[in-house]
């Protein structure tokens, strides 16, 4: 497929987003119970539509991923809630990267003061060769540019490249804030610590600065607009024990274990975590969890969707939430049924794909794309009454 052809259904679903777009926020600043719309709550945020659109990284579909040019496209398209991933700095600060490892996603490879930062670490039990977060000092990350992560699926982003720095994650906050006096309602943030375990060895923890700044912003209680969120159910623990916010532990695949129950010895893996008792164990200190797509419906070995797990049902019978993650709009990442052509780059039939994730009773979904979930979702709860 061309280009031309690639760049239309973005076109109309931001088109479309943008008309959506005032009724989302008007949902948002009423706090449109989840129960309104036709179904049970389940573990469901009350003051949250159902299903809840969460940009993932920003509006990462359109723009170079956890910058605020990203995160300004997803407030403007109405998303429900704006998603950031944190990792430190060499000096301590909290800056917003998917990873600590910022090859791919910033321009540091072109900055010869920096060629001698390159380096090989372990990282989770991965061995990475690049150049980290924790090597730079905030000053010295500041002089290097954000770019497009994945530039082959996604080329019209590269227009981008270079236009934004990385921002810390108090600049967000800041961002959040004076948007949301702006707009009259609160900027829903889902903030993830990366590899906390690996940071508390190497002395940057991520929990006590994250639940300082969380404090100083007034996002600290319970009914703050504030998701915290990790792949190590230990960090949301640490969390829980600092701050009120809502926690959700993210799950990856069933055969994996996290990183902070294969360095304590838990011998649990994900498929233990998913099981009715495991999901007691996390309703515990937790209010959510974040799992993979996979584990709410499988993929057959043909790469079309299976039957739907009793994930959801099981969830919400502790009155945990579901935030799975991550529908893409491109041919890549969706289900084979829903590919379109043979460009991977393409958009597929994501509607489609929508429709058969919210079937299941998720209560929300990460998503590159706000606009077309927005679209998505609204289509879900008008076929619901």
């Amino acid at each position: 497929m061309t280009q031309g052809a690639h760049t239309s259904p973005g076109r109309r679903t931001v088109l479309g987003a943008a008309v959506l777009g005032t009724a989302a926020l008007t949902a948002g600043a009423a706090g449109t119970p989840a129960q309104a719309h036709g179904r049970p709550t389940g573990g469901a945020h009350p003051r949250l539509p159902v299903p809840t659109v969460i940009a993932h990284r920003g509006a990462s579909g359109y723009r170079p991923e956890h910058t605020l040019g990203s995160y300004q496209l997803a407030l403007d398209m109405g998303a429900d809630v704006i998603e950031q991933d944190l990792v430190p700095t060499k000096d301590g600060h909290l800056v917003c990267r998917h990873e600590n490892d910022i090859t791919g996603t910033t321009d540091v490879a072109d900055h010869p003061e920096f060629a001698s930062r390159r380096t090989t670490k372990s990282v989770d039990g991965t061995a990475l060769t690049g150049w980290f977060t924790e090597d730079f000092t905030l000053a010295e990350l500041k002089t290097l540019r954000a770019k497009e992560r994945i530039p082959g699926v996604r080329q019209e982003n590269t227009a981008y490249d270079g236009r934004w720095a990385v921002p810390t994650f108090e600049e967000v906050l800041r961002w959040a804030e004076k948007e949301g006096q702006r707009r009259g309602r609160p900027v829903w943030l889902h903030v993830e610590t990366k590899h906390p375990s690996y940071f508390r060895k190497i002395g940057l923890p991520l929990e006590e600065p994250l639940a300082k700044l969380l404090r100083r912003y007034g996002r600290h209680g319970a009914g703050s607009p504030t998701f915290l969120q990790s792949f190590e159910p230990s960090s949301m623990r640490r969390m829980a024990a600092l701050v009120s916010a809502p926690r959700v532990v993210l799950l990856s695949g069933a055969g994996t274990r996290p990183w902070d129950f294969t360095e304590s010895g838990d011998p649990r893996t994900v498929a233990d975590l998913i099981t009715p008792e495991g999901l007691k164990w996390i309703a515990s200190y937790a209010q959510g969890i974040g799992p993979t797509l996979d584990l709410v419906v499988p993929r057959r070995p043909d790469g079309t969707l299976g039957a739907p797990t009793t994930l959801v049902r099981d969830a919400h019978a502790q009155g945990l939430l579901l935030h799975p993650y991550t529908l893409r709009n491109e041919n890549s990442f969706l289900p084979a049924e829903f590919r379109r052509g043979t460009d991977p780059a393409a958009y597929g039939d994501v509607f489609g794909a929508y429709e058969a994730y919210f079937a299941t009773g998720i209560d929300g979904i990460f998503t590159d794309q706000p606009d077309t979930g927005l679209l998505a979702a609204a289509d879900f709860r008008a076929a619901s009454h």
